[in-house]
């Protein structure tokens, strides 16, 4: 069967900034709605017309990825409003922000510590690979035809491309993006 709108696609890839630095590695297929809103644009018709077996190498911009760096998504935060023992790399829901932080900052939006002054914290609600060009290597595992269940929630259950990742407390490489 070939890669058409409203088919499921199982994937493995490979994804590099354009330094060639490894950011992740999917090896183990994942499923994901074609003609839904489980991959980019530009993912999707790269894929059209191929079957399982097909390697496919693109490059994404980052408007055609995660988009450019917005420094209107970096906000302020009084130091004393979070835990002690915040770090670099937490995050926090903007619905479940300490009490008293900005009230317009986007209560839909998860934010990344950034920097952490005496007097204050430096959320970031941009993506973490917000701005940055990638280069994936994809490979096609296997295509089938999408249920009506899938077709109507618009994905087949995998959030890969909506993924914040937070970075662990013991200062290692933060997890897998999928």
């Amino acid at each position: 069967m070939e890669i058409t709108p409203q088919c499921v696609v199982a994937l493995t890839w490979t994804l590099k900034d354009t330094l060639g630095e490894e950011l992740d590695v999917l090896s183990d297929p994942v499923e994901f709605l074609v003609g839904g809103d489980d991959l980019f644009d530009k993912i999707e018709t790269a894929l059209q017309g191929h079957g399982p077996g097909a390697r496919i190498e693109l490059q994404l911009e980052p408007e055609e990825a995660f988009g450019d760096f917005n420094d209107q998504l970096l906000f302020l935060g009084a130091r004393a409003l979070f835990p002690k023992d915040i770090e670099e790399g937490m995050t926090f829901e903007g619905h479940a922000l300490p009490a008293g932080c900005d009230p317009t900052m986007p209560k839909d939006a998860l934010y990344t510590v950034a920097e952490i002054y005496p007097e204050h914290v430096v959320l970031d609600a941009n993506h973490p690979l917000a701005g940055i060009a990638l280069r994936l290597s994809l490979q096609v595992a296997s295509v089938r035809e999408a249920t009506e269940e899938e077709i109507g929630a618009g994905t087949a259950g995998t959030g890969f491309f909506r993924v914040q990742v937070q970075a662990p407390d013991d200062g290692s490489a933060p997890p897998p993006l999928h």
